[in-house]
């Protein structure tokens, strides 16, 4: 199960070919971010369009492979540059999860604007 609070956290700048599963992300994580995958840690993986996220975790005898896919919005998502990885806290990770939903809660028609009189 998915935990933000206690794993280091390693987020993939640029965008990840989401094709790529467990194997290959693993891959990524050895050859590009030179880390060892079965970490204590979440590694975080975005597409081109920002609108799917992957997460990689080792729970000690297997991975998990989170996948969210947004139907409306986009992750903010840094594009520093393709090869660089940053490192996030949990609490910070959680904010970029949940961004969107702010910025769509934001955007919806049942928000009341103030009259103004």
């Amino acid at each position: 199960m998915l935990t933000t609070t206690r794993k280091r956290v390693y987020l993939a700048c640029g965008h990840t070919d989401m094709r790529k599963s467990i194997n290959g992300l693993a891959a990524i994580v050895e050859v590009g971010f030179k880390l060892d995958p079965f970490d204590e840690a979440l590694f975080v993986f975005c597409n081109r369009k920002r609108n799917r996220i992957k997460i990689l975790e080792w729970d000690g005898d297997g991975f998990w492979l989170y996948f969210k896919r947004l139907e409306k919005g986009r992750f903010r998502w840094p594009s520093v540059g393709e090869e660089a990885t940053m490192i996030l806290t949990g609490e910070e990770l959680s904010y970029l999860l949940g961004g969107t939903r702010v910025d769509l809660k934001l955007k919806r028609n049942e928000i009341i604007q103030p009259k103004v009189v």
